[in-house]
C-alpha cells in the first residue's frame, strides 16, 4: 500500500528523511510525498485526492466543514530572510518595520539609514536592493505575511496576510529551491525561506527583532520558545498562529507546518495505515526532525494531537 501526500516545498526535505524513515519502519506501506505548494495540497485534500497535505496555511472555516477536514501540527518552522551581499560577513539584523520597507518597495539600496541604525558597525554598501518573492499559493507567503501585517499597519493595508499576496516589487521565485537559488545569484538579493533550506544552501539570514525587543536567530530553542509561549498552559490550539509571539527569546518568524487530513476515509485499511504513520509522526519523527534541526513538537502539545487522531475514521 502506498501513502501518498502533496503540498508545501517547505518541508520537502523534512518529509523526505521521514519518507526514507518510515518507509524502513514499515516496509509493508510506501511513503510518498509530491511537493508543489499549500494551495494545491489543500485543493487535492479538498477533492479527495491523496491521504494527506502539508503546509503553513491554517484551514478557514469552510474548507474544515464543506471538505470535512482538519489540520493537525506536524513540527515547528521558521521563515527567515536571506541575503546576497557581498564583503558583508556579519548576520545582519531586521525589524518586522524594515522589512516591510523592503517588500514594500520603499527601502531601495543596502546603505538605507533604517537598515545602518539596525546595525551599527557594518559597513552596508551602496547595492541596490533586488527583492525576491515566492509566487502565489505558497505557505511561507502566508507566514511572512502575516508577521509583517502584524507590526506594521502600512504593510498591513496595502499587501495583507496572504498565500498570493500581490507584491508591489520584485521577482517570483516558485519552489523553495529556487529561492534560494535566485538570492545567491543576484548580488544586492534579499527573499525568505525556511531556515533549514538556508543553512543546507550556507546562505546568510538575519536575526529578526522579536515583540519583546531583542534581535533573535532561528534556531530549534527560539522556535520552541515561540511554540510553548502560544500553546501553554492547554497545548490545544492546534491551528494558532505562531508569528510575533511573546517571550524574550521567541523568533518571531514561526509557524506550525500543518498536516491537513480528512476526517473519514472510505477505506478501512487506509484509515489504519494512515493513523499508524501519523503515530509514528508524533514519535519517532519528531526524534528525526529534532536530529535535522528543526524544532520538534512540545510534548504536551503532541499528547493532545494523539487525542484528536483517534476522531478519525
Amino acid at each position: 500500500m502506498a501513502i501518498v501526500g502533496t503540498g508545501s516545498t517547505v518541508p520537502a526535505p523534512l518529509m523526505s528523511k521521514w519518507t526514507a524513515a518510515y518507509n524502513q519502519h514499515n516496509p509493508s506501506v510506501q511513503l510518498k510525498y509530491l511537493a508543489s505548494s499549500t494551495s494545491d495540497g489543500i485543493a487535492a485534500m479538498s477533492h479527495g485526492v491523496g491521504d494527506f497535505a502539508a503546509g503553513e496555511v491554517p484551514l478557514t472555516a469552510k474548507q474544515r466543514s464543506e471538505g470535512k477536514l482538519i489540520e493537525i501540527p506536524a513540527v515547528v518552522i521558521a521563515i527567515v530572510p536571506i541575503y546576497n551581499l557581498p564583503g558583508v560577513q556579519k548576520e545582519l539584523r531586521f525589524s518586522g518595520e524594515a522589512l516591510s520597507e523592503i517588500f514594500l518597495g520603499r527601502i531601495k539600496s543596502w546603505d538605507s539609514p533604517v537598515l545602518a541604525k539596525l546595525n551599527p558597525g557594518v559597513h552596508l554598501p551602496d547595492l541596490p536592493i533586488q527583492v525576491i518573492h515566492r509566487s502565489p499559493g505558497k505557505g511561507s507567503n502566508y507566514i511572512l505575511t502575516e508577521f509583517l501585517s502584524k507590526v506594521s499597519p502600512e504593510f498591513r493595508s496595502q499587501v495583507g496576510t496572504s498565500a498570493s499576496p500581490k507584491w508591489p516589487v520584485g521577482k517570483n521565485a516558485e519552489r523553495s529551491s529556487d529561492m534560494v537559488s535566485m538570492v545567491m545569484s543576484e548580488s544586492g538579493g534579499i527573499g525568505y525561506v525556511e531556515d533549514q533550506y538556508a543553512i543546507e544552501a550556507q546562505v546568510p539570514f538575519g536575526l529578526v527583532l522579536n515583540s519583546a525587543g531583542h534581535f533573535v536567530k532561528a534556531s530549534p530553542e527560539s522556535l520552541g520558545e515561540a511554540c510553548r509561549t502560544v500553546e501553554a498552559p492547554t497545548f490545544d490550539k492546534f491551528s494558532a498562529s505562531l508569528t510575533n509571539p511573546s517571550g524574550a527569546n521567541s523568533f518571531p518568524i514561526t509557524s506550525f507546518d500543518w498536516l491537513y487530513l480528512r476526517t473519514r476515509m472510505e477505506d478501512p485499511k487506509r484509515s489504519v495505515e494512515v493513523r499508524a504513520f501519523l503515530e509514528w509522526l508524533l514519535s519517532d519523527g519528531q526524534r528525526i526532525a529534532a536530529q535535522a534541526g528543526y524544532s520538534e513538537l512540545p510534548a504536551p502539545l503532541r499528547a493532545k494531537i494523539n487525542v484528536r487522531l483517534r476522531d478519525l475514521k
